[in-house]
Order: C-alpha cells, then sequence, then structure tokens
C-alpha cells in the first residue's frame, strides 16, 4: 500500500492516507462510474486531471473529508490541493491544530510549573515561547564584529520585536498559512521579520537578494519564477532594496505590498497567537535550482524540530555550545542548522554575514577562536578558500582548539580539500576528527546522513575504470595512482533510512552506485503548488534525493547529481571531479569550472564540454590553458574533451548557494551565448522590465478600480446608513423601523452588486417566530436577512455594541438584546432571559462568532442561540449567506 509517512513516524500519517486515498477513490467512483482506473488513484494523482474533479467535487470532497477527520480544512485549500498528498498534509495539520487547541493551556502550565524543555515543544513559536519566559535575558545571537563585540539579541528582545511586527501583519490581514517572501541580509531585522511571520501564523519565504548586477536577468527571472509559485502578496525587504522589489513587483501579477520590518511594527499587545501544530507548514525552502527552476519544498515544523533533534542527540549538543556561521540565511544550513539548532538548544549563536566571510575568511576563524566556538559549518569550498587565502600572518595567535564539530556539507565534498586544511590548520589547534562530512538536502529539511562523532574522515579508493563502466566500486590496491576518491557522509541518522536502487526501482547491494532514496520523520510532503514535480519526487514512500551514491560497511558514499552524469564511450563520467582537479590549472580561476554533457544533433552520441573561467587573453597562455584541461581530461576519463571553452570571471551561472548551474550553462552553451559576453546591467533590467510595462498599469488599474468600488461603496453605506438611522429613531411603529430597515438593505444588495439568493424559507415556521443562527457570521449576515425574512427580527449583539450612543439608540429601536461573550456565567443568564422573550413570540438572530476581523475558516462556536431556542421550545434556523 501506498504510504505518506515514514517507518520512524506515529502510523496516523500512514492512516491518513488510506482513508484520504479511500474517500477519493469513492468520489471519483460516484462522479465517474463506468471508470475502471478509479480504484488506482494514487497519492500524487492530479484532483483534476487524473481523478477528474471539477469544483463542484472538490467541494464535496473537502466536505467528506472534514465529516470523516472531524476537522474544520482552512479555505486555501480548495484552491491550493493539487494531489490526494495535499489533502494529507491539510488533514494531519488540521488534526495536530486541532489538537494543540485543546491541549494548549495545559501545554503552557507543564512548561511553566515543571521547568521542561523545548523537547515537549510542537512548533518552533512554542520554543520561543518557552525561551522568553523561563530565561529571557539569556543570549540568542551575537552580532560579530572585528575588534569589539557587535550588536546582541536576547530572547526577551526578540519576542518583543517578532510580536510586534506579527501584530503589524495582522493588522494588515495576514491569514493563518499565508506566504510571505523575506529579501533581507544577515541582520537583526532578519529574525525579527522571519520569527515574527511564524508568530503571526503566516509561512515565511527566504529569497536572496541579488548578488551581481552581471547577471540581473537570471535573477529576476528566477525570483518572479518563486513569488508566482508561493502567491505572496508581500515581500519584506530594507529600503534599499525596494527599487530591485519593484522590479520584482512589475513582474509579478500577486505581489502588492513591499514593506520594511520598521513599516511592518505595530503595538505588541494587539498580537494574538495563532493556534498553531506540528503538521502546519513552517516556512518553504526553496530549492537552489542547480539541475532546474527552484521549487518550493514544504517543512512543517514537525519536520524540522524532527531533524533539529536529531541532529542535536548525534553530535551530543547542549546549551554550553557556541555555534558560529557565516552561511546566508535564506539557505537550509544557515537557517536551519545555524540558527534554528541554536534556537531549540538554547546555545548562542555567532553570526556573521557572508560578504564578511568572502572578503576576509579569517574572521570566521578568528571568531571561533574569541568566541570558543564549537560548532560550525560550512560548504567544501569554504575550507578551500580558507586554505589557499590566508597565510601564516593572518593566523598569529589563532587556537581552533575549542572547535569539536565542523560540519562540511551543502555541496561535493573533496579529499584533498579535507586533507589540505586539517594539515594547514593543524598547528592551530585544528584536529582531524573535528572536520565532519556529512549528507543532506532541503527535500529532508537538512541532515540526513551523520558519521560517527569524533571519527577521523573515512576516504574511499576504488578502481576508476571498473566504477566508470560497471558502478561497481571495488576498493583500490594501496599503490594504484588514477584511482577515485569518495569521501564518507556518515550513515543515516535515527529514524531515518537510506538505500540505493537502480533505474528500475530495485535496491542495489553495497558498493553498487545507483540514485539515492530515503525517507524519514524529517522528510517534506512535497512541493508547494507543484504536483507534478512532487509526483517525481516519490518512489511509494521513499523520496528521490537527486543524487547518485554507494553504500559501504554502513557510510554513504555520494558520487554526483543523477542529471549531471556523462556517458561516453560506455563509460560513466562524474562532472565534480573533473570540475575539481581542473580547478587547479594554472590561470583558471577556481570554483569557475564547469563539465556537462550534451548531445551531438548529427552524431546522436553525448559529447564532454567543459568551461572554465580564466582573466587570461594572451593566445598562447589561452593555448596552454586548453591544453592542460584536455590531458586532465583524457588522464581521468580515457578521453579528452569533444569542446574546452574559456570565458571571462562571473560569466557561469551559480545557484545562491553557490553551485554551479550546470543544465542552464549547457542551454546557455547550446544557445551559443555562454562566454559571448555579458550585456550590461541596464540592458538586462530593461529587458525584464518590459513586459511590466503591461501588466504594472494593469496592475495600477485593478487596485484604482477597486479603491474606487470601496469608496462607493462606503459611500453608499455612509448615505444609506445615515438616513436609515434617523428614519428608525423617528418613525413610531417598529413595523415601520423594520420596513424601513428592510428597504434600505435591498438597496445596498443592488446598488452594490450583491447577488443575494434565497432559498429554506420553506423550512421557516409559518408564524416566523425561531430563532436564527448565522452559520459562518459576517456583520453582512444582517443585512441580508433583513433584506430577505418577511417579518421583523430581534438581534442579539455583543454587548460592546450598546457602549457606543449612535448605535445604541439604533438597535435599542430595533428591539435588539445583548450578551456577554466572555463573562460565561453571565452570558448563561442573557441566554436564559433572551429564551423568556422567545417565549412571548419574538425572533431572534444571533451571531455565535460575529467579528468585524476577516479570518479563513470558523471561529469557536457559542452555544447560547440553542439555549435560548431550547428554553423557549423553539425552532432553530440556520442562515448561509450566498454573496
Amino acid at each position: 500500500m501506498e504510504r505518506l509517512g515514514q517507518d520512524g513516524e506515529s502510523s496516523t500519517q500512514r492512516d491518513t492516507a488510506a482513508d484520504v486515498l479511500k474517500i477519493v477513490r469513492e468520489l471519483a467512483a460516484e462522479v465517474h462510474p463506468h471508470d475502471a482506473s478509479t480504484q488506482t488513484i494514487k497519492l500524487d494523482s492530479s484532483l483534476e486531471r487524473d481523478v477528474g474533479l471539477d469544483s463542484l467535487s472538490k467541494v464535496e470532497l473537502l466536505t467528506r473529508l472534514e465529516k470523516r477527520f472531524a476537522v474544520t480544512l482552512p479555505e486555501r485549500v480548495f484552491a491550493d490541493a493539487e494531489s490526494p498528498r495535499d489533502l494529507c498534509r491539510s488533514v494531519l495539520g488540521a488534526n495536530t491544530a486541532a489538537g494543540s487547541r485543546a491541549a494548549r493551556t495545559v501545554t503552557r502550565m507543564e512548561l511553566e510549573d515543571t521547568g521542561s524543555t523545548p523537547d515537549d515543544a510542537e512548533t518552533l513559536v512554542d520554543v520561543i515561547n518557552h525561551h522568553a519566559r523561563t530565561h529571557p535575558d539569556r543570549l540568542y545571537i551575537q552580532f560579530y564584529e572585528d575588534e569589539v563585540d557587535g550588536a546582541q539579541l536576547t530572547y526577551r528582545e526578540l519576542v518583543h520585536d517578532a510580536r510586534r511586527l506579527a501584530s503589524g501583519l495582522q493588522r494588515r490581514g495576514l491569514q493563518p498559512g499565508e506566504p510571505v517572501a523575506i529579501m533581507l541580509p544577515t541582520g537583526r531585522d532578519y529574525f525579527t521579520a522571519f520569527y515574527g511571520l511564524m508568530l503571526a501564523g503566516g509561512v515565511p519565504v527566504p529569497i536572496y537578494p541579488p548578488a551581481r548586477l552581471s547577471q540581473i536577468e537570471d535573477h529576476l527571472r528566477r525570483h518572479r519564477a518563486i513569488l508566482e509559485n508561493c502567491g505572496t502578496s508581500t515581500l519584506i525587504t530594507i529600503t534599499e532594496g525596494k527599487k530591485f522589489a519593484r522590479l520584482l513587483r512589475s513582474q509579478t501579477e500577486k505581489l502588492q505590498r513591499l514593506v520594511t520590518v520598521e513599516e511592518l511594527y505595530d503595538d505588541p499587545t494587539h498580537y494574538e497567537e495563532p493556534v498553531l501544530g506540528g503538521g502546519d507548514t513552517a516556512f518553504l525552502q526553496y530549492t537552489s535550482g542547480s539541475t532546474g527552476n527552484p521549487k518550493g519544498t514544504v517543512l512543517t515544523h514537525a519536520n524540522l524540530l524532527a531533524n533539529i533533534r536529531v541532529i542535536g542527540s548525534t553530535i551530543g549538543t547542549d546549551d554550553t555550545d557556541v555555534a558560529v556561521s557565516w552561511l546566508p540565511l535564506y539557505h537550509d544550513m544557515g537557517l536551519i542548522g545555524a540558527c534554528m539548532c541554536s534556537l531549540c538548544f538554547a546555545f548562542p549563536l555567532v553570526l556573521l554575514s557572508p560578504l564578511e566571510f568572502l572578503s576576509r575568511p579569517e574572521r570566521w576563524l578568528w571568531a571561533i577562536h574569541r568566541y570558543r566556538g564549537t560548532l560550525s559549518a560550512a560548504p567544501n569550498f569554504a575550507y578551500d578558500y580558507c586554505v589557499r587565502k590566508l597565510k601564516d600572518a593572518d593566523l598569529t595567535g589563532l587556537d581552533l582548539s575549542s572547535w569539536r564539530v565542523s560540519f562540511n556539507g551543502a555541496e561535493p565534498v573533496s579529499p584533498d580539500t579535507i586533507e589540505r586544511f586539517c594539515e594547514h590548520f593543524g598547528r592551530y589547534g585544528f584536529r582531524r576528527e573535528t572536520m565532519y562530512p556529512v549528507y543532506g538536502l532541503a527535500e529532508c529539511s537538512l541532515a540526513v546522513a551523520f558519521p560517527p562523532l569524533g571519527r577521523p574522515p573515512v576516504i574511499d579508493r576504488i578502481e576508476r575504470t571498473r566504477f566508470s563502466r560497471s558502478g561497481r566500486a571495488v576498493p583500490a590496491q594501496p599503490g594504484e595512482e588514477n584511482a577515485l576518491r569518495f569521501v564518507a557522509c556518515g550513515r543515516p541518522l535515527a529514524g531515518h533510512e537510506i538505500r540505493v536502487v537502480d533505474a528500475h526501482g530495485r535496491e542495489l547491494p553495497d558498493r553498487q552506485d545507483g540514485r539515492l532514496q530515503f525517507r524519514g520523520p524529517s522528510a517534506t510532503s512535497g512541493y508547494f503548488r507543484n504536483a507534478e514535480a512532487t509526483r517525481q519526487l516519490f518512489d511509494n514512500d521513499w523520496l528521490d534525493s537527486g543524487d547518485r551514491a554507494y553504500i559501504a560497511a554502513g557510510d554513504v558514499y555520494i558520487t554526483g547529481r543523477s542529471k549531471d552524469v556523462i556517458i561516453r564511450a560506455g563509460r560513466n563520467i562524474y562532472p565534480a571531479e573533473l570540475e575539481e582537479t581542473m580547478g587547479d590549472v594554472a590561470g583558471v580561476r577556481r570554483g569557475g569550472i564547469v563539465a556537462f554533457g550534451r548531445l551531438d544533433p548529427a552524431s546522436g552520441v553525448e559529447q564532454l564540454v567543459v568551461v572554465a573561467e580564466t582573466r587570461e587573453k594572451n593566445p598562447t597562455s589561452v593555448d596552454r590553458i586548453r591544453s592542460e584541461i584536455n590531458a586532465l581530461a583524457l588522464d581521468l576519463t580515457g578521453i579528452p574533451a569533444d569542446d574546452v571553452v574559456l570565458v571571462p570571471p562571473w560569466t557561469l551561472l551559480k545557484t545562491s548557494s553557490g553551485k554551479i548551474r550546470r543544465r542552464a550553462n549547457r542551454e546557455l552553451y547550446e544557445r551559443g551565448q555562454l562566454g559571448a559576453g555579458q550585456r550590461a546591467a541596464w540592458w538586462q533590467i530593461m529587458r525584464v522590465a518590459l513586459p511590466g510595462l503591461v501588466s504594472e498599469p494593469r496592475r495600477v488599474l485593478r487596485n484604482m478600480r477597486s479603491s474606487l468600488f470601496a469608496a462607493y461603496a462606503w459611500l453608499s453605506f455612509a448615505g444609506a446608513g445615515v438616513g436609515m438611522w434617523l428614519l428608525v429613531l423617528v418613525l413610531p411603529r417598529l413595523a415601520w423601523r423594520w420596513a424601513v430597515v428592510r428597504w434600505v438593505a435591498r438597496f445596498l444588495c443592488f446598488a452594490l452588486r450583491y447577488p443575494v439568493t434565497v432559498s429554506g424559507l420553506e423550512h421557516v415556521p409559518r408564524d416566523h417566530q425561531g430563532v436564527f443562527v448565522a452559520n459562518h457570521a459576517s456583520y453582512v449576515d444582517s443585512m441580508i436577512l433583513a433584506a430577505t425574512l418577511p417579518r421583523a427580527i430581534s438581534y442579539v449583539a455583543k454587548v460592546e455594541l450598546a457602549r457606543s450612543w449612535p448605535l445604541r439608540l439604533f438597535f435599542n429601536r430595533l428591539g435588539t438584546e445583548y450578551v456577554e461573550r466572555f463573562d460565561k456565567q453571565r452570558g448563561l443568564e442573557d441566554a436564559r432571559r433572551i429564551g423568556r422573550y422567545a417565549k412571548e413570540g419574538r425572533s431572534f438572530f444571533f451571531y455565535p462568532e460575529g467579528r468585524l476581523r476577516r479570518m479563513p475558516g470558523l471561529q469557536a462556536f457559542q452555544m447560547g442561540a440553542f439555549v435560548c431556542a431550547a428554553d423557549a421550545g423553539r425552532v432553530v434556523s440556520e442562515n448561509s449567506n450566498a454573496l
């Protein structure tokens, strides 16, 4: 049976998946009774294309799911859900939220009374609130400065600022589960925005600011894809970033608001804590897109906490650790590995910006020295960068002996880099067993495999020819010089599993190269609003990493990306090794080289192409570089490169995390645009901005139309309302007053073009006496009911309305009764009193959850109307307005 959950998780997920599939299949069989394929529907089947459900059928499906699981699904599920897997995610989130809602008070009391740790927390919001209650003045982040201690951020300050921002977002109408993009540099505002969004119930979407103007066009196009996919209407940025953000807005239909953190600040006392559960989406981590367009990985609070907790238990972390990080906060290793881990385990984080590291890499190491850092992570290039760039004069007095875990991941781990770094910095107290090669990816939150703590790096030497021809990783003889080398990236984390399979999904034995798959409680449920990519991600309950690997003695060895492997003359060529080795050629910019395969349209044979960045222009030097690259290709693969292209620095396209985008560079090569020279930034901006000249006026016109209609509507309400108020006050008879209210309500429905349809009047008692309840209360219900019911009724309103004398005079003249909402005893007495009036023949209209604030779904239902009806022996009529 196809499963949603993993073996390390509760069976609830598997049971939910089975029940959802059963309901979908049953409904599909009813809608298409002669289609036998309905029983083959899977979790990743498209509800529209594969199942054949139209809008009305989807409504029926959601109704059945709500009834079966006793939940209220958010309204956005109707538009967002594309597959049964999406429905499973929504049901699980609703279940968790319902459980959290019932247990919220108990959980808080337990945390306060027992002094328990965030191990009890179900969400990151619970973790933040716990720290703010138990140790508000503990240091969370120390911002690094070269000579003196920089600014600090405590948990008290974090929560205060985050709640101010959350309050501002809520006041602007942020809906629970609504994505909001964050494009901010490393700094205090980033954490205010990110955690403030969580506290408000929104979903943060971190995106990265433009790195180089020379590639601004590519950057804009990729960000437009992200913003269109997540459907955000708000982008939080800095004042200086608004110019670039306006370009994005001109390209993105739904993006409306560009705001700074300061502009969002509001009174924190107005903040309302949302009800969140472990199944709710914590944030969207858009993949770096090294092999395609960015995809939004859905990560729930449960996913993140499961990954963070197993990371902590594996490396034995506690609040005595000190983390040091310069990693970008829009990347999973920096955001989850550094910031969220330090948050959950309450150890301080020393934070630098990526630019501070790139301009002076010794700052990273000196920060570890000064603050006695114990944990720090970086991709492989950073360790190589330190070896190549730093001189002994930069490191005099440096002491790295406090560093106990040095994570190396996010890109292929180089055996040469490990050896050079350990040797070079061993003289400064760095221990070989501190180097910690790991494997992970966004689709598993962050981490998948870690080596045993305290074990020195393990490097596997295998026979090159055997591996390239058959994929068999046979250990090489000790004296073999041309051996392939791969670094062990550890074993699956507790509760997680890894396997290697062939092209048909059959599991392979040890030391056989194949596709790497994984599963576990940290794994995503799919990509946001991308059913096709989600379908490709899953193989039943296993997720395809997109990487190739083999397993030996329990360790996983990553050999490359599946889509990057070049097949030439019956051999598998792995570009990563070529790129690393060719990066040592004199004159070639290290990290600025890419190897990829392309199909020759004439011969149908895959060709090997190498593109390298260089500053050399002298013909002799250029020829030398080409010759050395070809010689290395021949040594490593047995065949020369079919084409070697030399381009200026900063030509190659890379991801936000610095990985080479092989597919994108191959496409440029095939179009003849690679190395043709970068167009000026102003030209790229114009090319992207031109389509906005059409969409922006359309947006302005649409907003103007909406504003004019809003002004017209308010003027209509105000004009008609004043006249109605005066007539109600002066007319002597209640029937006449209600006649005025009825005609004004009908006029407003007509003037504002609210199409009102009425059904079910035949169920109203003939004497029209009863108790009416709005099942989805809005203050529009009062207008609709006044326009449609054939006789006068008495409203039951919250007592707060009686405190305003104009409203009190108006409602009193219509026979309105008031009830207390917050004092249960007084509310019950009010309900009994109204029940006595109902016995006398009056009809009442209740608003069980009415409020002015716009929120999705239903709020807590109040029982006063039913108490009143029971006391009076009257029929309860439910009102459902259709506008």
